[in-house]
Protein backbone atom coordinates (compact mmCIF):
# COMPACT_ATOMS: atom_id res chain seq x y z
CA UNK A 1 0.00 0.00 0.00
CA UNK A 2 3.20 2.32 0.55
CA UNK A 3 5.51 2.77 -2.18
CA UNK A 4 7.68 -0.16 -2.60
CA UNK A 5 11.44 -0.31 -2.41
CA UNK A 6 13.14 -3.18 -5.06
CA UNK A 7 15.54 -4.86 -2.91
CA UNK A 8 17.76 -8.13 -3.17
CA UNK A 9 16.39 -11.14 -2.28
CA UNK A 10 18.84 -11.93 0.91
CA UNK A 11 17.91 -8.38 2.29
CA UNK A 12 14.06 -9.35 1.80
CA UNK A 13 14.69 -12.61 3.12
CA UNK A 14 16.79 -10.79 6.54
CA UNK A 15 14.37 -7.93 6.98
CA UNK A 16 11.19 -10.72 7.02
CA UNK A 17 13.29 -12.92 9.34
CA UNK A 18 13.93 -9.87 11.41
CA UNK A 19 10.39 -9.11 11.72
CA UNK A 20 9.13 -12.51 12.49
CA UNK A 21 11.38 -13.10 15.26
CA UNK A 22 10.82 -9.37 16.51
CA UNK A 23 6.45 -10.19 16.73
CA UNK A 24 7.39 -13.46 18.08
CA UNK A 25 9.64 -12.00 20.92
CA UNK A 26 6.95 -9.00 21.34
CA UNK A 27 3.91 -11.49 21.97
CA UNK A 28 6.33 -14.00 24.00
CA UNK A 29 6.94 -11.24 26.84
CA UNK A 30 3.74 -9.31 26.76
CA UNK A 31 1.33 -12.51 25.96
CA UNK A 32 -0.36 -11.49 29.08
CA UNK A 33 -1.53 -8.09 27.72
CA UNK A 34 -2.05 -9.27 24.12
CA UNK A 35 -4.39 -12.86 24.46
CA UNK A 36 -6.95 -10.61 26.44
CA UNK A 37 -6.69 -8.43 24.09
CA UNK A 38 -7.02 -10.65 20.77
CA UNK A 39 -9.32 -12.94 22.50
CA UNK A 40 -11.51 -9.85 23.17
CA UNK A 41 -11.62 -8.80 19.10
CA UNK A 42 -12.84 -12.24 18.25
CA UNK A 43 -15.58 -11.91 20.73
CA UNK A 44 -16.13 -8.17 19.20
CA UNK A 45 -16.37 -9.91 15.89
CA UNK A 46 -18.66 -11.91 16.24
CA UNK A 47 -20.99 -9.41 18.83
CA UNK A 48 -21.13 -6.74 15.89
CA UNK A 49 -23.98 -8.28 14.42
CA UNK A 50 -26.35 -8.04 17.55
CA UNK A 51 -24.73 -4.36 18.21
CA UNK A 52 -25.67 -3.49 14.77
CA UNK A 53 -29.18 -4.73 14.77
CA UNK A 54 -30.09 -3.80 18.42
CA UNK A 55 -28.85 -0.18 16.74
CA UNK A 56 -30.73 -0.42 13.86
CA UNK A 57 -34.03 -2.34 14.16
CA UNK A 58 -34.49 -1.92 17.77
CA UNK A 59 -32.89 1.66 17.74
CA UNK A 60 -30.57 1.72 20.75
CA UNK A 61 -28.08 4.43 21.85
CA UNK A 62 -24.52 2.85 20.32
CA UNK A 63 -23.30 2.72 23.76
CA UNK A 64 -26.46 0.41 24.90
CA UNK A 65 -26.34 -1.55 22.42
CA UNK A 66 -22.63 -2.50 22.79
CA UNK A 67 -23.45 -2.93 26.69
CA UNK A 68 -26.49 -5.14 26.02
CA UNK A 69 -24.42 -7.47 23.88
CA UNK A 70 -21.84 -8.32 26.09
CA UNK A 71 -24.29 -8.54 28.65
CA UNK A 72 -25.88 -11.46 26.30
CA UNK A 73 -22.20 -12.66 25.98
CA UNK A 74 -21.38 -12.97 29.64
CA UNK A 75 -24.78 -14.24 30.66
CA UNK A 76 -24.53 -16.91 28.35
CA UNK A 77 -20.87 -17.79 29.25
CA UNK A 78 -21.62 -17.65 33.30
CA UNK A 79 -24.97 -20.10 32.47
CA UNK A 80 -22.60 -22.32 30.85
CA UNK A 81 -19.93 -22.35 33.81
CA UNK A 82 -22.82 -22.91 36.77
CA UNK A 83 -24.69 -25.74 35.07
CA UNK A 84 -21.25 -27.27 34.84
CA UNK A 85 -20.27 -26.08 38.42
CA UNK A 86 -23.58 -27.57 39.81
CA UNK A 87 -23.46 -31.07 37.88
CA UNK A 88 -19.84 -31.16 38.92
CA UNK A 89 -20.64 -31.29 42.76
CA UNK A 90 -22.95 -33.92 42.11
CA UNK A 91 -19.63 -35.79 40.85
CA UNK A 92 -17.58 -35.04 43.85
CA UNK A 93 -20.15 -36.19 45.96
CA UNK A 94 -19.65 -39.77 44.08
CA UNK A 95 -16.06 -39.66 44.81
CA UNK A 96 -15.89 -42.82 46.70
CA UNK A 97 -17.57 -44.75 44.24
CA UNK A 98 -14.94 -43.95 41.40
CA UNK A 99 -11.70 -44.16 44.16
CA UNK A 100 -13.41 -47.99 44.96
CA UNK A 101 -13.96 -48.72 41.15
CA UNK A 102 -10.14 -47.47 40.56
CA UNK A 103 -9.39 -49.19 43.08
CA UNK A 104 -10.89 -52.99 41.40
CA UNK A 105 -9.58 -52.13 37.85
CA UNK A 106 -6.04 -51.23 39.26
CA UNK A 107 -6.22 -54.42 41.12
CA UNK A 108 -7.41 -56.66 37.71
CA UNK A 109 -3.76 -54.56 36.01
CA UNK A 110 -1.75 -55.75 38.61
CA UNK A 111 -2.95 -59.26 38.34
CA UNK A 112 -2.64 -58.98 34.77
CA UNK A 113 0.74 -57.85 35.15
CA UNK A 114 1.57 -60.31 37.71
CA UNK A 115 0.28 -63.25 35.59
CA UNK A 116 1.82 -62.09 32.34
CA UNK A 117 5.10 -60.56 33.30
CA UNK A 118 5.80 -62.55 36.68
CA UNK A 119 6.44 -59.39 38.74
CA UNK A 120 4.94 -59.28 41.70
CA UNK A 121 2.47 -56.83 43.73
CA UNK A 122 5.35 -55.69 45.91
CA UNK A 123 7.65 -55.59 42.97
CA UNK A 124 4.96 -53.34 41.18
CA UNK A 125 4.55 -50.78 44.45
CA UNK A 126 8.16 -50.54 44.39
CA UNK A 127 8.34 -49.38 40.72
CA UNK A 128 5.74 -47.08 41.50
CA UNK A 129 7.35 -45.12 44.72
CA UNK A 130 10.13 -44.83 42.77
CA UNK A 131 8.23 -42.98 40.15
CA UNK A 132 6.61 -41.28 41.94
CA UNK A 133 9.22 -40.02 44.24
CA UNK A 134 11.41 -38.76 41.40
CA UNK A 135 8.24 -36.76 39.95
CA UNK A 136 7.25 -35.37 43.30
CA UNK A 137 9.21 -32.40 42.44
CA UNK A 138 8.16 -31.26 39.38
CA UNK A 139 4.67 -31.91 41.30
CA UNK A 140 5.43 -29.76 43.63
CA UNK A 141 6.58 -26.91 40.79
CA UNK A 142 3.96 -28.12 38.15
CA UNK A 143 1.11 -26.94 41.08
CA UNK A 144 2.98 -23.61 41.58
CA UNK A 145 2.47 -22.63 37.79
CA UNK A 146 -0.81 -24.17 37.61
CA UNK A 147 -1.76 -22.14 40.63
CA UNK A 148 0.09 -18.98 38.91
CA UNK A 149 -1.43 -19.52 35.69
CA UNK A 150 -5.05 -19.76 37.48
CA UNK A 151 -4.73 -16.26 38.72
CA UNK A 152 -3.82 -15.22 35.70
CA UNK A 153 -6.23 -16.83 34.56
CA UNK A 154 -8.98 -14.97 36.58
CA UNK A 155 -8.01 -11.92 35.69
CA UNK A 156 -7.94 -12.35 32.20
CA UNK A 157 -11.75 -13.56 32.60
CA UNK A 158 -12.51 -9.76 34.28
CA UNK A 159 -10.88 -8.28 31.38
CA UNK A 160 -12.14 -9.67 28.58
CA UNK A 161 -15.75 -8.42 28.74
CA UNK A 162 -14.08 -4.89 29.58
CA UNK A 163 -11.98 -5.03 26.48
CA UNK A 164 -14.70 -6.90 24.24
CA UNK A 165 -17.26 -3.77 25.30
CA UNK A 166 -14.48 -0.34 24.77
CA UNK A 167 -13.57 -2.32 20.67
CA UNK A 168 -17.21 -2.52 19.83
CA UNK A 169 -17.37 1.33 21.68
CA UNK A 170 -14.67 2.84 20.06
CA UNK A 171 -15.07 0.13 16.40
CA UNK A 172 -15.02 3.36 14.41
CA UNK A 173 -12.26 5.04 15.81
CA UNK A 174 -9.90 2.96 15.39
CA UNK A 175 -11.03 1.97 11.59
CA UNK A 176 -10.36 5.85 11.17
CA UNK A 177 -6.95 5.79 12.54
CA UNK A 178 -6.25 3.09 10.20
CA UNK A 179 -7.31 5.39 7.27
CA UNK A 180 -5.20 8.48 8.77
CA UNK A 181 -2.18 5.40 8.06
CA UNK A 182 -2.48 5.83 4.38
CA UNK A 183 -3.07 7.81 1.64
CA UNK A 184 -6.87 8.05 0.51
CA UNK A 185 -5.90 6.48 -3.17
CA UNK A 186 -5.06 3.27 -0.91
CA UNK A 187 -7.74 3.20 1.57
CA UNK A 188 -10.22 0.77 -1.20
CA UNK A 189 -7.32 -1.68 -0.56
CA UNK A 190 -7.65 -0.82 3.42
CA UNK A 191 -11.28 -1.56 3.09
CA UNK A 192 -10.82 -4.64 1.25
CA UNK A 193 -8.32 -6.11 3.71
CA UNK A 194 -10.54 -5.13 7.19
CA UNK A 195 -13.08 -6.64 5.64
CA UNK A 196 -12.28 -10.10 4.51
CA UNK A 197 -10.39 -10.15 7.53
CA UNK A 198 -13.89 -9.63 8.94
CA UNK A 199 -15.15 -12.44 7.20
CA UNK A 200 -13.16 -14.79 7.56
CA UNK A 201 -12.95 -14.31 11.06
CA UNK A 202 -17.03 -14.76 11.50
CA UNK A 203 -16.66 -17.53 9.11
CA UNK A 204 -14.35 -19.00 11.86
CA UNK A 205 -15.58 -18.70 15.11
CA UNK A 206 -19.35 -19.37 13.96
CA UNK A 207 -17.92 -22.72 12.52
CA UNK A 208 -16.22 -23.46 15.16
CA UNK A 209 -18.95 -22.88 18.08
CA UNK A 210 -21.62 -25.19 15.68
CA UNK A 211 -18.86 -28.07 15.45
CA UNK A 212 -18.86 -27.52 19.48
CA UNK A 213 -22.45 -27.99 19.36
CA UNK A 214 -22.57 -30.50 17.04
CA UNK A 215 -19.72 -32.58 18.84
CA UNK A 216 -21.29 -31.79 21.97
CA UNK A 217 -24.74 -33.55 21.10
CA UNK A 218 -22.89 -36.66 19.32
CA UNK A 219 -21.15 -37.16 22.23
CA UNK A 220 -23.86 -36.89 24.89
CA UNK A 221 -26.20 -39.06 22.69
CA UNK A 222 -23.15 -42.16 22.74
CA UNK A 223 -22.82 -42.13 26.27
CA UNK A 224 -26.49 -42.32 26.84
CA UNK A 225 -26.23 -45.19 24.84
CA UNK A 226 -24.16 -46.93 26.38
CA UNK A 227 -25.57 -45.81 30.12
CA UNK A 228 -22.65 -43.36 31.29
CA UNK A 229 -24.22 -41.03 34.33
CA UNK A 230 -23.82 -37.19 33.37
CA UNK A 231 -23.42 -37.75 29.91
CA UNK A 232 -25.22 -34.27 29.22
CA UNK A 233 -22.45 -32.70 31.16
CA UNK A 234 -19.57 -34.82 30.00
CA UNK A 235 -21.14 -34.13 26.09
CA UNK A 236 -20.60 -30.70 26.62
CA UNK A 237 -17.52 -30.68 28.36
CA UNK A 238 -15.84 -32.27 25.33
CA UNK A 239 -17.61 -29.86 22.99
CA UNK A 240 -15.96 -27.50 24.46
CA UNK A 241 -12.56 -28.88 25.43
CA UNK A 242 -12.58 -30.04 21.13
CA UNK A 243 -11.87 -26.07 20.88
CA UNK A 244 -8.09 -26.88 22.19
CA UNK A 245 -6.61 -28.50 19.36
CA UNK A 246 -5.24 -31.77 19.79
CA UNK A 247 -4.47 -32.60 22.85
CA UNK A 248 -8.46 -31.02 24.29
CA UNK A 249 -9.65 -34.30 23.50
CA UNK A 250 -7.25 -36.43 25.30
CA UNK A 251 -8.27 -34.73 28.47
CA UNK A 252 -11.89 -34.85 27.67
CA UNK A 253 -11.81 -38.81 26.88
CA UNK A 254 -9.92 -39.42 30.62
CA UNK A 255 -12.17 -37.27 32.56
CA UNK A 256 -15.41 -39.35 30.50
CA UNK A 257 -13.27 -42.55 31.91
CA UNK A 258 -13.43 -41.40 35.45
CA UNK A 259 -16.58 -39.85 35.94
CA UNK A 260 -18.35 -43.42 33.78
CA UNK A 261 -16.64 -45.23 36.83
CA UNK A 262 -19.60 -43.30 39.32
CA UNK A 263 -21.49 -46.27 37.79
CA UNK A 264 -19.96 -49.06 37.49
CA UNK A 265 -16.65 -51.03 37.87
CA UNK A 266 -17.80 -52.89 34.65
CA UNK A 267 -14.48 -52.78 31.84
CA UNK A 268 -17.14 -52.46 28.92
CA UNK A 269 -17.82 -48.97 30.09
CA UNK A 270 -15.08 -47.75 29.36
CA UNK A 271 -14.40 -49.68 26.28
CA UNK A 272 -17.91 -47.98 25.35
CA UNK A 273 -16.57 -44.54 26.23
CA UNK A 274 -13.37 -45.16 23.89
CA UNK A 275 -15.07 -46.54 21.45
CA UNK A 276 -17.82 -42.79 21.72
CA UNK A 277 -14.93 -40.29 21.46
CA UNK A 278 -13.01 -42.48 18.22
CA UNK A 279 -16.70 -42.49 16.24
CA UNK A 280 -17.18 -38.90 17.29
CA UNK A 281 -13.52 -37.87 16.57
CA UNK A 282 -13.94 -39.57 13.21
CA UNK A 283 -16.87 -37.95 12.52
CA UNK A 284 -15.88 -34.58 13.35
CA UNK A 285 -12.53 -34.58 11.14
CA UNK A 286 -13.88 -36.21 8.35
CA UNK A 287 -17.60 -34.77 8.01
CA UNK A 288 -18.07 -32.14 10.47
CA UNK A 289 -14.80 -29.79 10.10
CA UNK A 290 -14.89 -29.82 6.29
CA UNK A 291 -18.61 -28.82 5.75
CA UNK A 292 -18.85 -26.64 8.83
CA UNK A 293 -15.73 -24.73 9.60
CA UNK A 294 -15.49 -23.01 6.23
CA UNK A 295 -13.52 -19.76 5.42
CA UNK A 296 -13.06 -17.73 2.96
CA UNK A 297 -9.17 -17.33 3.82
CA UNK A 298 -8.44 -21.21 3.09
CA UNK A 299 -5.00 -22.30 5.41
CA UNK A 300 -3.57 -25.77 4.55
CA UNK A 301 -2.95 -28.15 7.02
CA UNK A 302 1.07 -27.78 7.65
CA UNK A 303 0.69 -24.15 8.21
CA UNK A 304 -2.52 -25.17 10.73
CA UNK A 305 0.10 -27.80 12.83
CA UNK A 306 2.98 -25.53 12.87
CA UNK A 307 1.20 -22.86 13.51
CA UNK A 308 -1.05 -24.39 16.59
CA UNK A 309 2.46 -25.59 17.96
CA UNK A 310 4.37 -22.34 17.73
CA UNK A 311 1.01 -20.70 19.27
CA UNK A 312 0.99 -23.70 22.11
CA UNK A 313 5.22 -22.81 22.92
CA UNK A 314 4.53 -19.52 23.56
CA UNK A 315 1.22 -18.78 25.17
CA UNK A 316 -0.18 -22.29 25.97
CA UNK A 317 -3.44 -22.90 25.37
CA UNK A 318 -4.79 -19.39 24.72
CA UNK A 319 -1.97 -19.61 21.97
CA UNK A 320 -3.12 -22.67 20.01
CA UNK A 321 -6.54 -21.14 20.09
CA UNK A 322 -5.53 -18.12 18.59
CA UNK A 323 -3.00 -19.38 15.99
CA UNK A 324 -5.55 -20.48 13.51
CA UNK A 325 -7.20 -16.64 13.47
CA UNK A 326 -3.98 -14.77 13.51
CA UNK A 327 -2.81 -17.11 10.73
CA UNK A 328 -6.15 -16.18 8.61
CA UNK A 329 -5.32 -12.21 9.34
CA UNK A 330 -1.55 -12.69 8.43
CA UNK A 331 -3.23 -14.68 4.96
CA UNK A 332 -5.10 -11.86 4.05
CA UNK A 333 -2.75 -9.20 4.38
CA UNK A 334 -0.40 -11.43 2.48
CA UNK A 335 -2.90 -12.03 -0.34
CA UNK A 336 -3.75 -8.56 -0.99
CA UNK A 337 0.11 -6.94 -0.90
CA UNK A 338 1.90 -7.69 -4.09
CA UNK A 339 5.65 -8.40 -2.40
CA UNK A 340 4.22 -10.56 0.51
CA UNK A 341 2.13 -12.95 -1.92
CA UNK A 342 4.04 -15.52 -1.72
CA UNK A 343 4.12 -16.45 2.17
CA UNK A 344 0.10 -15.81 1.85
CA UNK A 345 0.65 -18.78 -1.20
CA UNK A 346 2.75 -20.65 1.43
CA UNK A 347 -0.13 -20.50 3.80
CA UNK A 348 -2.74 -21.36 1.59
CA UNK A 349 -4.56 -24.16 -0.28
CA UNK A 350 -5.19 -24.86 -3.82
CA UNK A 351 -8.28 -26.85 -2.51
CA UNK A 352 -11.75 -25.58 -4.28
CA UNK A 353 -13.70 -23.16 -2.22
CA UNK A 354 -16.64 -25.52 -1.37
CA UNK A 355 -16.03 -28.57 -0.03
CA UNK A 356 -18.01 -31.83 -0.86
CA UNK A 357 -18.85 -34.98 0.66
CA UNK A 358 -20.30 -37.22 -1.69
CA UNK A 359 -23.86 -35.46 -2.78
CA UNK A 360 -23.33 -32.44 -0.10
CA UNK A 361 -22.33 -29.70 -0.39
CA UNK A 362 -21.92 -26.62 1.65
CA UNK A 363 -21.01 -23.18 0.29
CA UNK A 364 -18.69 -21.05 2.88
CA UNK A 365 -20.19 -18.49 5.48
CA UNK A 366 -20.86 -15.38 3.54
CA UNK A 367 -21.48 -12.96 6.41
CA UNK A 368 -21.14 -9.58 4.47
CA UNK A 369 -25.21 -10.17 3.04
CA UNK A 370 -25.98 -11.27 6.54
CA UNK A 371 -25.01 -8.21 9.02
CA UNK A 372 -23.66 -5.27 6.47
CA UNK A 373 -24.53 -4.10 3.02
CA UNK A 374 -20.95 -3.68 2.62
CA UNK A 375 -17.41 -4.11 3.97
CA UNK A 376 -17.69 -0.28 5.87
CA UNK A 377 -21.24 0.76 6.90
CA UNK A 378 -22.71 4.30 6.74
CA UNK A 379 -21.51 4.90 10.11
CA UNK A 380 -17.94 4.74 9.41
CA UNK A 381 -18.16 6.68 6.40
CA UNK A 382 -19.65 9.22 8.32
CA UNK A 383 -16.96 9.32 10.97
CA UNK A 384 -14.37 9.50 8.15
CA UNK A 385 -16.05 12.64 6.59
CA UNK A 386 -16.01 13.99 10.34
CA UNK A 387 -12.41 13.15 10.81
CA UNK A 388 -11.36 15.08 7.27
CA UNK A 389 -13.61 18.15 7.80
CA UNK A 390 -11.72 19.01 11.10
CA UNK A 391 -8.71 17.91 9.85
CA UNK A 392 -9.54 20.81 7.17
CA UNK A 393 -10.72 23.41 9.69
Amino acid sequence: MLETIKLPFYAKLTFVLLSIIALTFIFYIGQNILIPILLAFLCAIILRPIVTFLKTKLHFPHVIAAIFAVTIFVSLIIGIFTYISFQVSDIVSDFDKIEKNITIHLNNIQNFIRDTFHLSSREQKAYINEAATDSMQKGKELLGVTLSSFSDTLLNLILIPIYIFLILLYRTHFIVFLTKLFKKEDHPKLFEIVGEIKVAIKSYIVGLILEMIIVSILTSVGLMIIGVEYAILLGIITGLLNLIPYIGILFAGILTILVSLTGSADLSIIVGVIVVNVIVQLIDNNLIVPLVISSKVEINAIASIVGIIIGGAIAGISGMFLAIPIIAILKVIFDRMESLEPWGYLLGDDLPKTYQWHNIKLPLYDFENFTETSTFDNEIKIEIVKSNETENI
